[in-house]
């Protein structure tokens, strides 16, 4: 049924996992127009509440993150073929410029590392890896499902 509503976040998985984890972000700029972007997301369990989130890695100094400072409201859609499905929610910032009072530097690095892998991320070296997230003061963004919805197809 189209625009039913989902009991959790499986579906996204499933459409994550049935090719690359590409999804459409908005968010929303300071005037209130909405900013879409394409992004790689996964989904993780949080840090320290072990829910299950929607999550990517954005760059410290990437506009996206600039919005999601002044306003946490957030929508990705996942999309494959007719099938999509969308979580709404707030995002929590973790990184080096949005601290996390139960979240130290090496937590941090290994949930930059986490997301990155869940979204599908590969890489050859991964202290290569962390020296350049750090250089680019990478940031967790995690988004708790406040509303899920999709089209099964």
């Amino acid at each position: 049924m189209v625009g039913s509503t989902m009991t959790d976040i499986s579906d996204i998985e499933s459409l994550l996992a049935s090719e690359t984890g590409l999804a459409t972000i908005t968010t929303l700029r300071a005037d209130g127009r909405p900013l879409s972007s394409v992004v790689n997301v996964g989904t993780v369990d949080h840090p320290v509440s072990g829910d299950r989130m929607v999550a990517f890695v954005a760059n410290g100094r990437s506009a996206r993150l600039g919005h999601l400072r002044r306003n946490p409201a957030i929508n990705v859609l996942v999309r494959r073929g007719w099938q999509w499905a969308a979580v709404e929610g707030d995002a929590e910032l973790i990184g080096p410029d949005d601290p996390h009072a139960d979240v130290d530097a090496e937590a941090l690095r290994v949930l930059i590392r986490a997301v990155f892998r869940a979204a599908g991320g590969t890489h050859d070296d991964f202290d290569e890896f962390d020296r350049v997230m750090a250089e680019d003061r990478r940031c967790a963004v995690l988004v708790a499902a406040r509303r899920l919805y999709s089209n099964p197809g």
